[in-house]
């Protein structure tokens, strides 16, 4: 269905009974976020907050919490964008298949952007401390905007075909912000915000934004895209929603005319604050850090506005089913930019960045595929394609050793690749390089390592699922489980530092050369909880590739250097302990939870739901 504004898609799901309003005043201050997620993980409908303490608007959460409800929103247009973006990714397809053009052509009529005159968002004005003041986690640094779509400019070339729209979180309280005149922006180092920041730096500009928050489902996905360089999201976010993107001019700002409210301002030039903590996708908190913010010019709405917003934490959250739409969305697309790329899957499980599954062909020498060769062609052009680029272990084999296997089954992955690794040529480091901005395994923000795993060729193992009779550890080593075949989780004592940590993982290594049969158990994971990190096969990525950096956590019996390449013979260990430097997982307000149980029971709003 096209939807022409955020309250149009919320009275369809309201009418399918795919929604629930809260009439109980309800606090933006933790409880809000904690009755999205407990919603959410029962599968729950979107939630409408009718009575914000201390806002005179309604808020909108949950809108795309289950797959099914993802696609109701969004899958009238699907079709017609797969072929926009498959048209773009591979202009040699329209020739041998005419039929894509025909298919894509809705969405290229649709993707045209529209000016007109006097838009309905700009006929209210409000202040930033009007709108929901939405607090997620306990040690958040203050309220943040969640869903917001950042609109900038080129500062060289003044089109809207040059422009980016993107989502980065926005704090609107706490640290050292001028309430209500000044709001933080975090953009990581891969944006397209921060282009245009540094273009406008070097002319000694400030540059304008446009925080939009709201209107048509389509503009806040379109956000989030990881669009083929060239295709403004602005385009793509009429193309997804049916209709073109509407927009006007005001002050020499550019203002989207379907948006619930528009927030104006310039990012102050050459000035930074303090940023966070912040509760982020990956299970942590992201920390304190200097970012630029925005002074604020002016804060529009329309007169029937909802404020949307999303939580996020450990997967799976709600920003989940965007990952897996965009993956909808691109997943022809991959094969075409990539060539000889067949799959790939950002396992949402391990927080996306961190751990990268991939399929693709070996082809080089055919008649000898004993070592990786082109494997390691692609994995350099993975490392260096927009947000892919972000992996931290990128594991990849060789599509012809099992066309059928599904990157999407990380187990089965995961036995393929132990199964096949030679453990003498296989692992391939990357020190001293850029990093996500929200992984915390290093002490230093943007820095870190990255591993390449790279398998081809016959079975050389057979995994094992139980340890043998006279398998052991050292004294200090405890509670060894088999998290799956071939893979060990164990704990160690309590990490302090890297020298003593090393030391402690050197006489795990040492008395593991003693054992035998170890080639059967080819990865060991030290951990502080090994109960927890075996209980699920999501919680072994989680702890595994979270709380690891390959420099400097990676170890192997018997390691060595071999003109410049380092190998070992099995197990590998990764210690994946928690480091006094790392940022804290994320844990709910006990007193809220309470609250929030509350209104789960009889008589209350959320009964029969959470």
């Amino acid at each position: 269905m096209k939807f022409s504004s955020l309250k149009h898609c919320i009275d369809v799901l309201e009418k399918q009974g795919e929604l629930v309003k809260i009439h109980n005043r309800v606090d933006p201050d933790l409880e809000m976020a904690e009755i999205t997620r407990r919603v959410f993980n029962a599968n729950g409908p979107a939630v409408l907050f009718a009575n914000v303490m201390n806002s005179k608007f309604p808020a909108v959460s949950n809108l795309f919490g289950t797959w099914e409800r993802t696609l109701k929103i969004f899958e009238p247009q699907l079709a017609s964008v797969k072929a926009l973006v498959n048209i773009k990714s591979d202009l040699g397809s329209v020739f041998k298949s005419p039929g894509k053009i025909l298919k894509a052509l809705p969405a290229v009529y649709h993707s045209l952007p529209l000016k007109i005159s006097n838009p309905k968002v700009l006929k209210n004005r409000c202040h930033i401390q009007d709108l929901p003041m939405i607090k997620c986690w306990p040690k958040d640094g203050g309220a943040f905007i969640l869903l917001p779509q950042v609109f900038s400019k080129d500062p060289e070339k003044d089109s809207i075909f040059s422009s980016n729209l993107g989502m980065y979180r926005i704090q609107v309280s706490g640290n050292d912000y001028d309430s209500g005149k000044e709001i933080g922006l975090h953009y990581q180092l891969h944006r397209g915000v921060g282009n245009h920041h540094k273009k406008a730096l070097e002319k000694n500009q400030a540059l304008r934004v446009s925080i939009f928050i709201g209107g048509p489902p389509a503009h806040t996905l379109a956000a989030v895209m990881p669009l083929p360089e060239g295709l403004p999201e602005i385009a793509f976010a009429g193309a997804l929603a049916g209709k073109n993107f509407k927009y006007a001019n005001k002050n020499n700002y550019l203002i989207s005319a379907d948006t619930d409210f528009c927030i104006t301002g310039i990012v102050v030039p050459g000035k930074t604050k303090r940023e966070g903590p912040f509760g982020d996708h990956l299970g942590y908190y992201s920390l304190e850090h200097e970012y630029p913010y925005v002074k604020v010019e002016s804060v529009y709405h329309r007169k029937d506005a909802i404020f949307p917003f999303t939580v996020v934490g450990r997967p799976p959250q709600e920003d989940s089913n965007f990952g897996r739409l965009i993956h909808e969305i691109t997943r022809s697309a991959i094969p075409d930019s990539i060539p000889g790329v067949t799959a790939v899957n950002a396992v949402d499980d391990a927080g996306v960045h961190p751990l990268l599954l991939v399929k693709a062909h070996e082809r080089y020498v055919p008649y000898e595929r004993r070592v990786p060769r082109e494997l390691l062609t692609h994995a350099s052009r993975i490392l260096g394609t927009g947000q892919l680029s972000l992996a931290k272990y990128l594991m990849i084999c060789a599509h012809e050793d099992n066309p059928e296997l599904n990157v999407k089954d990380e187990k089965a992955f995961f036995i393929h690749m132990l199964e096949r690794i030679d453990f003498a040529s296989d692992f391939h480091f990357f020190t001293k390089t850029t990093m996500d901005t929200l992984d915390y395994s290093t002490r230093d923000i943007n820095q870190g390592s990255k591993l390449v795993i790279a398998a081809a060729g016959e079975k050389r193992r057979h995994l094992k699922i139980e340890f043998s009779q006279n398998f052991s550890l050292p004294e200090e080593f405890v509670h060894p489980k088999i998290a799956a075949p071939g893979m060990v989780v164990l704990e160690g004592p309590r990490f302090k530092t890297y020298p003593k940590g090393k030391i402690q993982i050197n006489r795990l290594k040492k008395y593991l050369q003693t054992q035998t049969d170890l080639d059967s158990l080819p990865l060991f994971v030290v951990v502080d909880d090994a109960d927890f990190a075996a209980k699920s096969f999501l919680n072994f990525l989680w702890v595994t590739f979270l709380r690891s950096n390959p420099s400097h956590d990676i170890y192997g019996v018997n390691e060595k250097i071999l003109f410049k390449h380092w190998a070992c013979n099995p197990p590998l260990i990764i210690d994946a302990r928690i480091k006094p430097f790392h940022a804290d997982p994320l844990v709910s307000d006990k007193k809220v939870v309470e609250k929030v149980d509350a209104l789960g029971k009889k008589g209350g709003p959320l009964f029969g739901i959470i």
